[in-house]
C-alpha cells in the first residue's frame, strides 16, 4: 500500500514540501525521506511480517519508505499489503507480472520508484538483518560515500548463514573469480556479491544498468563508478522462511552476466571477426586444394601461400566493415603491413602442428589445415582488438 510520507531536511531531514531534487538515471527525482529500502521478492510470504516488524523497530517512519518489487507467483503481494496496513512504515508493493532481469531488474524497478536520498537493497528473507540498515545509511552520511556495502568479508563480517560447504565454496569461488575478472574496479570492495548496500541517490544512475540475474551490486559498481565506498561489516543469516533461489540457471546466468560487463561491445566484434574469419576459410582452403591437388605443391608452402591470401581476403573485409570507426589515423599500408604480419605470425605455431597432424597422426592436408585455423581464431581476435586498432573495453580497466 502506497503511503505519502512528510518531507524532511536534507540526507539528515527535509523540509516540509520544500523536495531535495536528484537525478536516477534519465529521471529527476523528488527525494521525499531519507532512505528507501527497496526489497526485491519471489516467492517470500513467509518472511514479510517478520521482516517489516524489525525494519520499522529500528527505522523512523517518517524518515523512511519501503518499496518491495515482487516478481512472485504466490500470494506474496497480498500478503505485503496485508501487512503494511500495520506497519508504522509506508510501504509500496509493485508486482511485476513480466519480470525482465531476474532480481537485479526487480531492484533496478524499485530505485525507479524510490523517494529516498539513500536507497538501501536488501532480501526479503532475513539473511541480511534489518538492524543494520540504519548503520549503512550513517556510515555514508558520516564518511561522505556514494555506497555503502554491507560485507562479509570485512573484519568481523562472516557469512555462516550459508546452507552448506557447497553453498561456501560457491560464494567464495564467484567472489574469487569475480574480483580476478574486475581487479581494479574492485579493489575497495570485499565483498562484491553481497545483496546488501546502500547507495546515495543523487549519485546513481540507474539508465546505465542492465543487471541479469541477482548480482546488481556488481552491475552497479562496474557500470556506474560510484566515487567513495565504504564497507560496513555483519553476519550473514541463515534463511528465516523458504527456499534459497540460489540454482543452477542462476549460475549460469551469472557467467553470462560477467563477460556482457567484461567484454561488452568487444562481444558484438568477435562475432563479427567469427563470420568474417569463417568466411576466410573459402579461399585459404580452396587455395590449398589448387596448390595441392592441382599444381603438386608441398602441402607445407601450400599452406603458407593459401594463409597469406585468406589473410588479404580477411583484412578487406575487416578494415572496410568490422573497424571502419577504429584506425586511428593509420594509413591504408600501415593497417595491412601489421594485420598481414599478425595474420602470418600464427604460421611459426600452424605449420608445425599442420606437420604433426598430417604425418604423425595422418590427418588429411585440409582437415588439419581446418583444425589449426580454429585454435588461431581466439588468438588472432585477442591481439587484433588490442594492437592493430587499440579498441579498449569500456566497462573497466583491468
Amino acid at each position: 500500500m502506497t503511503v505519502t510520507t512528510e518531507e524532511r531536511q536534507d540526507e539528515e531531514s527535509v523540509p516540509r514540501r520544500a523536495m531535495m531534487r536528484g537525478r536516477i538515471g534519465e529521471l529527476t527525482v523528488n527525494v521525499a525521506v531519507r532512505q528507501t529500502i527497496v526489497v526485491p521478492t519471489f516467492n517470500e510470504r513467509d518472511n514479510i511480517p517478520t521482516l517489516l516488524r524489525r525494519l520499522a523497530a529500528v527505522l523512523p517512519a517518517d524518515e523512511t519508505e519501503i518499496v518491495f518489487v515482487d516478481d512472485s507467483t504466490d500470494d506474496t503481494p497480498d500478503v505485503i499489503r496485508a501487512e503494511a496496513q500495520n506497519c508504522a512504515i509506508p510501504v509500496t508493493v509493485h508486482h511485476r507480472t513480466s519480470p525482465v532481469g531476474g532480481l537485479g531488474g526487480a531492484v533496478v524497478e524499485g530505485m525507479r520508484l524510490a523517494r529516498g536520498a539513500w536507497i538501501v537493497v536488501m532480501d526479503a528473507d532475513l539473511q541480511h538483518p534489518p538492524e543494520i540498515v540504519p548503520q549503512l545509511v550513517a556510515a555514508g552520511v558520516r564518511d561522505g560515500a556514494d555506497l555503502v556495502v554491507g560485507s562479509r568479508k570485512s573484519g568481523g563480517g562472516t557469512n555462516e548463514g550459508l546452507e552448506n560447504g557447497y553453498r561456501r565454496l560457491v560464494s567464495g569461488g564467484s567472489t574469487m573469480t569475480t574480483k580476478v575478472v574486475f581487479r581494479n574496479a574492485l579493489l575497495r570492495v570485499s565483498d562484491p556479491m553481497s545483496g546488501l548496500f546502500a547507495v546515495r541517490a543523487s549519485s546513481l544512475d540507474v539508465a546505465e544498468l542492465r543487471p541479469l540475474g541477482y548480482k546488481i551490486l556488481l552491475e552497479l559498481i562496474i557500470r556506474n563508478r560510484p566515487g567513495r565506498i565504504v564497507e560496513i561489516p555483519y553476519a550473514f543469516q541463515p534463511r528465516h522462511a523458504g527456499e534459497s533461489k540460489s540454482t543452477l540457471r542462476e549460475g549460469l546466468r551469472f557467467i553470462k552476466h560477467l563477460s556482457l560487463l567484461r567484454f561488452g561491445a568487444q562481444r558484438g566484434r568477435m562475432i563479427g571477426f567469427g563470420l568474417i574469419g569463417l568466411s576466410g576459410l573459402i579461399p585459404n582452403q580452396l587455395a590449398l586444394w589448387l596448390l595441392v591437388s592441382v599444381l603438386g605443391v608441398h602441402y607445407v608452402p601450400a599452406a603458407v601461400l593459401a594463409n597469406m591470401i585468406a589473410v588479404t581476403w580477411n583484412f578487406a573485409l575487416i578494415d572496410s566493415l568490422l573497424y571502419r570507426n577504429h584506425r586511428l589515423g593509420r594509413t591504408l599500408t600501415s593497417r595491412f603491413l601489421r594485420f598481414f604480419l599478425l595474420g602470418n605470425a600464427d604460421l611459426v605455431l600452424r605449420v608445425p602442428l599442420l606437420a604433426l597432424l598430417v604425418d604423425g597422426v595422418g590427418a588429411g592436408v585440409l582437415s588439419a589445415n581446418l583444425i589449426t585455423l580454429v585454435i588461431s581464431f581466439a588468438v588472432r581476435f585477442l591481439i587484433l582488438d588490442r594492437v592493430i586498432y587499440l579498441v579498449r573495453p569500456r566497462t573497466v580497466a583491468i
